[in-house]
């Protein structure tokens, strides 16, 4: 690469920039990165802290000679993003993106790029945090992470290459599924546990004894809401992109909520030890399959 454009220099594109540099640091092929985005102040942040190289002021000139765009902001800004990008789009520039949803960045992409929708491979890094903003950008986000590609019929297998090779470089494991795969995947294990945790922080701030429930709530809560600090703007963006597969977890989660209470109820014991055991083992076994050889 010898150009890459950033739009988006937030955590997720931020720390794409910093791992890219961190992997090709002190190579001839190192990129000049120029970063774009809403916020001229948080632009001039990541100049400041060295994730970016320079600011462009419009798409024509950022695109002048780039080799890669990376879009890093909320799902619901990429068609306007890809409209404004797609009359400079030059023939050998490819275009992918962190977006948690997919079906619905396609579909903006087809609208959008018309006959150039060859050069845009779709993406998602699993790797947020509950922290945005470009402070929040490190090299070694995506280090041992999980980035999933979304291939298009139109793209050509060596444009697929080169973007997995550069999510490589960030240290990150690539995998492949279709845009409506990836929709159902996450709608269970991302998306419906940000929403219910969402969820319940806001039951319990809405309550006359919230401040008294906050000062007692400690590891247990702080662990399940975690991720309750999220980005407001990009999960609504997410929760409403995805929401016809995030309703039907909604609702077999509902059903599953309702059996748990049926054995409150009864003081099904046995009932409610189970369904922990089951739980707890299966919890266990994925942490296990996580942890890196030899630790």
């Amino acid at each position: 690469m010898g150009k890459l454009v950033i739009c988006g220099v937030g955590l997720i594109g931020g720390s794409f920039a910093l791992s890219i540099k961190s992997a090709l640091a002190g190579r001839h092929d190192c990129p000049h990165i120029v970063g774009l985005g809403r916020s001229r102040a948080s632009l001039e942040r990541a100049l400041e802290l060295g994730v970016i190289d320079e600011i462009a002021c419009d798409w024509k000139s950022a695109l002048q000679g780039a080799d890669l765009v990376f879009l890093g902001m909320p799902v619901g800004q990429i068609l306007p993003v890809m409209q404004a990008i797609a009359p400079y789009l030059g023939p050998d520039t490819l275009v992918t993106d962190g977006g948690s949803t997919k079906c619905d960045v396609v579909a903006a992409a087809r609208q959008a790029l018309g006959d150039k929708i060859g050069q845009f491979i779709p993406g998602h890094p699993i790797a947020g945090a509950e922290k945005s903003g470009v402070a929040a950008a490190k090299a070694d986000l995506y280090l041992g992470r999980r980035v999933v590609l979304t291939p298009l019929p139109e793209n050509r297998p060596e444009d697929v290459a080169a973007i997995r090779k550069v999510w490589e470089l960030a240290g990150a494991k690539v995998s492949e599924l279709s845009p409506e795969e990836h929709d159902r995947v996450f709608a269970a294990v991302s998306h419906l546990p940000h929403l219910l945790a969402f969820a319940l922080v806001h039951d319990l701030a809405l309550r006359d004894n919230a401040d008294q429930l906050f000062s007692f709530a400690a590891s247990g809560f702080r662990d399940f809401t975690r991720i309750a600090s999220s980005h407001p703007e990009m999960w609504r963006d997410i929760c409403i992109a995805n929401r016809k597969a995030l309703m039907k977890e909604v609702d077999a989660f509902m059903v599953e909520l309702m059996k748990t209470r049926v054995m409150l109820a009864s003081a099904d014991s046995a009932g409610l030890e189970s369904m922990f055991a089951t739980a707890r083992a299966r919890r266990d076994a994925w942490l296990e399959a996580q942890a890196p050889v030899g630790e």
